[in-house]
């Protein structure tokens, strides 16, 4: 391939994933090219974008990115699968692809420039929260003192406004109240 190919190649790879940090690269091999298809339509769906590369151009685009850690992973047939909210997404999208289309191979994924190599790493990467679910753990944490406050605080005023109201009705049918 000549060298105005490549850099052709490569200026069209860095337009592609433009300004994404986070990435998720699989295997395709031994996979219909209709199943390849239904594969990319039904990802497509949800923003997520798969991109064959190769593997040598791939480190030529990539290598002074928070992406560069995947050029170790990019061996064989790769495709690099990027979008959604974040790369998590993206991993559990391609973990639950696994159950219809088993040829799939989990390759490695990166977030945050560290490196989840195999299968194993994609797998543990889909089960880390989302941010939107990180946020709202963390906001469960931080409130979850001062509704343990109000309770505290709560609790006994409640048992007092219920012998005020106990009270209140027997002095309002005109029954002696009797000292403790």
């Amino acid at each position: 391939m000549s060298k105005p190919v490549k850099e052709m190649m490569i200026r069209d790879y860095i337009e592609r994933v433009g300004e994404t940090e986070d990435a998720l690269v699989i295997g395709l091999r031994g996979i219909s090219s209709n199943d390849t298809n239904a594969i990319r339509s039904g990802l497509a769906k949800k923003e997520i974008r798969v991109t064959i590369m190769r593997n040598s151009l791939f480190g030529q685009a990539f290598g002074e990115t928070t992406l560069a850690p995947l050029a170790g992973v990019m061996n064989g047939a790769s495709a690099l699968t990027y979008g959604a909210e974040s790369v998590v997404d993206v991993a559990r999208e391609i973990v639950g692809l696994l159950k219809e289309f088993p040829d799939i191979e989990l390759k490695g994924a990166v977030l945050d420039g560290m490196l989840f190599e195999g299968d194993a790493g994609v797998k543990e990467l889909s089960r880390f929260p989302t941010r939107d679910e990180a946020i709202a753990q963390a906001v469960t944490l931080v409130l979850s003192p001062a509704r343990n406050l109000v309770g505290a605080v709560k609790g006994p005023g409640s048992g007092l406004v219920g012998i005020l109201k106990s009270i209140e009705e027997k002095l309002e049918k005109g029954e002696a109240i009797a000292k403790i």
